[in-house]
């Protein structure tokens, strides 16, 4: 008797990349001002994947990837307020055929986290009219790119823009919320935490984000399905697994924790979305004395808990499809281990009733890991940031034969 676990047909694999960390050349966000001004590392070439990305391609299509996700840098597209720039759609129409020549589905993630310096001058996401302007620049991709692709996700992990934005202040813009020392669980670059702004109406702010964010989605999916009916709009959400023991204040601590991490938003974006991309990466239980295995990242070792992250999106009724999930690992000692940890997850999900269609690793490349710079290794493929040279590592091999096999044994 056989003990494979076999994953549907047609079911998608791949590895995920976002254009900032990887593109390199971006020079005009609100990133790579940050970086100008001392308050973040400067990312520079990158992994120079925006020349290089055939060659990059070819290698996940050799490592048995059916299915890739990128996304597009808003400052490259939309330079000024309402000027789009026609080389900059050219460069990732060329990018999306390169995919498709090789065989890899298309995930394309309109927005991941980097804002052109001009939005950030009007206000950002903290303008009441921001909504509109994410909506004109998500039709203005879709009209431009969907004969390329059929699957948008009109951003990447909004709770987590926010809160690192208005509520730790380690990314732009940089505004911390007196008490966040409380609640806070990531490593999001602390040592930067000294020239952020304090106080306690940034708490206020984060919320007016996050409303202004749930209404950009809403408002980009109609914008988009006013133009292209067929194309496939979802939403990619980090969802963070909080448990609890059996004291009943740690299970309302942990209801609490996904209400407002996970569930809130979801409930005002979910009438809106075809789909939903699962970001994976945390579990945390309360009243919990385990001493965790750590990853490079200092988080969890606990690949086999994005089974109760699919099964919390579950309840939405809706295909969904793991958009990332990885670890840093610089020296790729349990990479392999803990893809087919979380690969035996997302099985356990679908043997559940979950619809999920495909996975993503994060990430294909080793990259710009945002306010902890190249330090950590997230890479099927380690990047020699001296030379660009790729190095595929033992572990893409080991999902590699997951790919090939559609399953595990």
């Amino acid at each position: 008797m056989s003990d494979k676990k076999v994953f549907p047909e047609g079911f998608y694999w791949g590895a995920a990349t976002s254009s900032y960390q990887v593109e390199g050349g971006i020079e005009n966000n609100d990133w790579a001002e940050a970086a100008r001004q001392g308050y973040v590392p400067p990312c520079g070439l990158a992994c120079d994947h925006f020349q290089r990305y055939e060659a990059d391609f070819d290698l996940a299509k050799a490592l048995g990837h059916t299915a890739h996700r990128i996304s597009l840098e808003w400052a490259r597209i939309e330079p000024e307020a309402g000027k789009f720039d026609a080389a900059a759609i050219a460069h990732y129409r060329r990018v999306l055929m390169a995919l498709r020549a090789r065989g890899l589905k298309p995930f394309v993630t309109i927005w991941h986290f980097t804002l052109p310096v001009w939005f950030v001058q009007f206000g950002g996401f903290e303008r009441a009219d921001a909504p509109e302007i994410f909506a004109r620049y998500a039709r203005h991709v879709v009209l431009e790119l969907a004969d390329l692709c059929d699957h948008f996700s009109t951003m990447n992990e909004p709770n987590v823009f926010a809160s690192n934005g208005w509520l730790r202040g380690t990314w732009p813009p940089f505004k911390r919320f007196t008490l966040t020392d409380l609640v806070s669980i990531t490593n999001s670059g602390r040592q930067y935490e000294a020239g952020t702004i304090r106080g306690v109406s940034s708490l206020f702010s984060y919320f007016r984000v996050m409303k202004n964010l749930a209404q950009a989605h809403n408002e980009a999916y109609i914008s988009i399905k006013s133009i292209s009916p067929k194309t496939e709009v979802s939403v990619v959400k980090h969802v963070i697994v909080f448990a609890a023991d059996n004291n009943p204040l740690n299970r309302a601590r942990a209801w609490l924790a996904n209400y407002f991490w996970t569930y809130r938003f979801m409930d005002r974006v979910i009438k809106h979305c075809d789909s939903i991309g699962l970001n994976y990466y945390f579990y945390k239980q309360f009243g919990d004395k385990r001493v965790w295995r750590k990853t490079d990242m200092d988080w969890n070792f606990a690949p086999e808990h994005i089974y109760d992250a699919l099964l919390m999106l579950h309840r939405y009724r809706k295909p969904m499809f793991v958009s990332e999930g990885g670890l840093a690992d610089a020296t790729d000692a349990t990479r392999a281990e803990y893809i087919t940890k979380q690969v035996a997850g997302v099985h356990k999900a679908i043997a559940a009733g979950a619809d999920v269609r495909g996975h993503l690793y994060w990430s294909l490349l080793d990259n710009y890991e945002w306010a902890l710079g190249f330090g950590k290794r997230f890479g099927l493929i380690e990047i020699n940031y001296d030379t660009q040279e790729r190095i595929i590592r033992p572990s893409a091999y080991v999902y590699k034969k997951i790919c090939d096999d559609n399953g595990i044994v």
